[in-house]
């Protein structure tokens, strides 16, 4: 697309591609990376900005005419120094308001072109840390020296004071280029005081940041009308007027989408990448944007793609009809043995398993062969339980003998130190190089614990059934668990073993398969309801290939739970050094999933409520946030209502209709208890509720079409309460009574159960009728808000692309994401 004009979703955004080319081809012959100041209100006219603001460069050594210094209008004019490594000028000095006069405009250029550097070198000798490369261990006259060679000189801008400089009027729009999802847009408060804002700001309040390939001008505008920017701008705070359309700011965020796109890392055809282009500030003028500083560094593209993994690859290592081990000891239960015993005892078939050994004739009643290449059959998977020092030549042989769908590495070590990772690099590039080819096999790991796959009928986890008991039963499960940490996931399922998923991949390093492809083939799983992931960083642009398969999970009716590790400078570093994998900026990634669809978790214990919950209500119908909550105890109804609102979700209390309340009026006199109790939202049902009483709120709220889902908390100390083991075998506990409420309802019934471990039976209960069922309520109602919010807003993503299920048709809560507007 060369032309002046582009048309995305019906906004036409002017940009000329050819003379934004020909700007950083031009600034690449000057060997630079970077655009300078004036140079960026070039690019910004070219991208279709009506009033960038005029300008000229005064370089050292210059002597322009008076005229020349007065060509600007206005009484007074702008001076800044230009230097690609002077990044926050006004700290240093580097902008001055002068008066219009040639006299007043030499003075100050000149004074500026000593005074900047010898500020700038003050700072860097303060505060060493924080100087570029270009200055690190320069002092002195050296330091001095080194900034003045630099700076390229002064730039006379005109002045354009703005409107108002009320807090918030003036906004930070940016691309940036992250290593992991590609193209991201920015856009929130500006100003001198954009990152302290950003940083104390309620999440998404003061910047937003989203996928420029997921996203269009009108989407991304969705997002920007929550924060505080949008209010100010829009004369929606008090005392301010609108100082801007709805529709320039949607023409604004359509150009630079545009302009990411196209120089974008995932264009395999742009001569430019884009690393970061940012305007900050923009001031409003009469209902004009003007851009008052703005910066952009860009190179050429130097990293070749990575080929791609194929996904019947995937297939095979999944669904194996022949499985190959090679490591496996006859004397000890080396990781080999443990794998080859825990594949058996999952049912695997004797005779479609190979054990690569140099002596034994076979191991645990399996065949052995002495070499790969003494295999005849073809292996749709070889577990590699080797150690990394093993793996070149092993793969060597893989990739030379071309008849091998899949292979398991299971060693550890490979990558995580400096040593290893040349060793790393290198297989890499031999597995990479045989998918060119069209012949290698994919690679999953190193450092894997493992597959388990039930609907392949086999489990090579190195986890013996003493140490981790495992699910072996045929049954339908509805979920797969993806995790960077096998030891993660292996604790889950130790402690939640009714996770059950039907396939618990560990990824490990990713020397080979990554997230991405994973969730790819999972998002078209016809059997699938709910995917898990936790992940502790992507591989390069592996972050936007995992995003998009997200959203195709979402938009095809399923449920996303996604934990990312790695969040804080010493959790990145605590990742690196355990996976060999550099963990990204971790805002980026979550605003990325959120807006696909996934329910990002913030801690583990949040990771597994909302897999459970997902798990649990995936095929009830979320009709909104409306929420009726109950409970015998009156600390556990107040807690129910402290938490319903929250930064990252909203519910409501349901006002309940005039005859659920005389339903529940009559329940309560048939129990003695309508003198002791409020009919309100929480109910507080007082310590004598009994289970019939418990039974009829519960059926009565049910039926009310003013709920969405009920949140029943029951304490089973209570002495009228049927939950001990003598009254379920009874078959007359409060559990047989809600079951066929439970099975009835289209909407979620969930429970709190504030009990200890004896009344786990009547906990399992529950959820064998399909509650899900908690301990605390507190934890309840912030779990219930999370999936409750990610339901709704992945019914209005199906709506949007047109790919609304079953369960959809319900009307859009005062909550949910804002439908996008259609501006003129």
């Amino acid at each position: 697309m060369n032309g002046v004009s582009a048309t995305r979703n019906g906004v036409e955004t002017r940009i000329d591609f050819e003379a934004m080319t020909a700007l950083f081809e031009q600034a690449a012959a000057d060997d630079r990376r970077f655009l300078f100041e004036h140079e960026v209100y070039t690019l910004l006219r070219h991208l279709g900005s009506e009033t960038p603001p005029r300008c000229r460069l005064l370089t050292a050594g210059a002597r322009p005419s008076d005229e020349e210094l007065v060509s600007l209008p206005g009484d007074r004019v702008v001076l800044k120094i230009v230097s690609p490594y002077i990044i926050h000028k006004l700290d240093v000095g580097g902008v001055r308001i002068v008066p219009r006069e040639p006299v007043r405009i030499r003075a100050a250029w000149r004074r500026m072109m000593y005074e900047v550097a010898d500020s700038y070198a003050e700072g860097i000798e303060r505060h060493p840390r924080k100087a570029p490369q270009r200055y690190r261990g320069l002092s002195g006259d050296a330091l001095v020296s080194a900034i003045t060679h630099d700076i390229r000189g002064v730039l006379m801008v005109e002045y354009l004071p703005p409107e108002v400089e009320t807090f918030g009027s003036e906004l930070l729009v940016g691309l940036r280029n992250s290593r992991e999802f590609g193209m991201i847009l920015t856009a929130g408060v500006g100003g001198t005081d954009a990152e302290m804002l950003a940083e104390n700001f309620r999440r998404n309040r003061g910047i937003i940041s989203a996928s420029t390939e997921l996203n269009d001008g009108e989407a991304f505008f969705d997002l920007f009308r929550r924060t505080v920017s949008y209010q100010v701008l829009t004369g929606k705070s008090r005392g301010q007027k609108r100082m801007v359309a709805d529709e320039q700011l949607v023409d604004c965020f359509s150009a630079l989408i545009e302009v990411a796109n196209r120089y974008s890392p995932t264009n395999p055809e742009t001569p430019f990448w884009i690393e970061e282009l940012e305007i900050n500030p923009f001031a409003f003028r009469d209902f004009m944007m003007v851009p008052l500083d703005g910066m952009c560094r860009f190179s050429r593209p130097d990293k070749k793609a990575r080929a791609a993994r194929p996904a019947a690859g995937i297939h095979s290592l999944l669904h194996p009809e022949r499985i190959g081990i090679i490591g496996v000891s006859t004397s000890r239960d080396n990781f080999g043995r443990i794998i080859l015993k825990n594949v058996l005892a999952h049912g695997y078939p004797k005779e479609r398993i190979t054990v690569v050994h140099p002596t034994a004739e076979a191991i645990d009643g399996v065949r052995c062969v002495p070499g790969l290449g003494d295999i005849t059959d073809r292996l749709d998977l070889l577990v590699a339980a080797v150690g990394a020092e093993a793996l070149p030549p092993l793969v060597d042989e893989i990739l030379a003998g071309g008849r091998i769908e899949a292979v398991l590495l299971i060693a550890g070590g490979l990558g995580e130190t400096r040593q290893s990772r040349a060793l790393a690099e290198g297989i890499m590039a031999r597995i990479d190089e045989g998918h060119r080819q069209g012949t290698g096999p994919v690679f999953l790991g190193g450092n894997s614990l493992g597959v388990i796959s039930h609907p392949g009928g086999y489990d090579t986890w190195f986890i013996t059934e003493e140490r981790l008991a495992k699910q072996r039963q045929a049954g339908r499960p509805t979920s797969a668990f993806i995790s960077q940490s096998g030891g993660f996931m292996a604790t889950c399922l130790s402690r939640i073993p009714e996770l059950d998923p039907a396939y618990l991949v560990s990824v490990g390093n990713q020397n080979d398969l990554t997230h991405g492809d994973f969730m790819h083939y999972f998002q078209g799983h016809p059997d699938l309801e709910v995917i898990a992931v936790y992940c502790e960083g992507f591989n390069d642009l592996d972050g936007i290939h995992f995003t998009r398969a997200v959203r195709q999970a979402v938009l095809a009716g399923k449920d996303v739970i996604f934990y990312k590790a790695g969040r804080t400078t010493e959790g990145k570093t605590a990742t690196s050094s355990h996976t060999a994998s550099v963990a990204g900026d971790y805002s980026v990634c979550e605003s990325c999933l959120t807006q696909a669809g996934a329910m990002v978790a913030s801690s583990f214990g949040e990771f597994t409520d909302l897999y459970l919950l997902a798990r649990h209500l995936h095929g009830r119908v979320i009709d909104g946030n409306r929420v009726a909550a109950l409970s015998s105890a009156g600390f556990e109804a107040v807690g129910m209502a402290d938490n319903i609102h929250a930064e990252d979700f909203d519910l409501k209390m349901s006002a309940l209709s005039r005859e659920t309340r005389r339903r529940i009026g009559r329940a309560l006199a048939d129990c003695g208890l309508d003198h002791l109790v409020e009919i309100k939202n929480p109910l507080d049902l007082n310590v004598g509720a009994t289970d019939s009483l418990y039974s009829a709120v519960i059926e009565a709220l049910a039926a009310d079409e003013g709920v969405d889902l009920i949140l029943a908390g029951i304490i089973p100390l209570a002495p009228v309460i049927s939950a001990l083991e003598r009254d379920l075998l009874s078959g007359r506990s409060l559990a047989d009574l809600l079951l066929p409420i439970v099975a009835a309802s289209p909407k979620p019934i969930v429970a709190v159960v504030a009990g200890g471990t004896m009344y786990a039976p009547f906990i399992r209960r529950l959820e064998e009728a399909g509650m899900m069922v908690f301990g605390e309520a507190d934890r309840a109602v912030r779990t219930i808000g999370l999936y409750i919010q990610s339901r709704l807003a992945a019914r209005n993503l199906r709506r949007r692309h047109g790919r609304e299920l079953v369960g959809d048709e319900g009307p859009e809560p005062d909550n949910a994401t804002p439908g996008r507007r259609k501006c003129a």
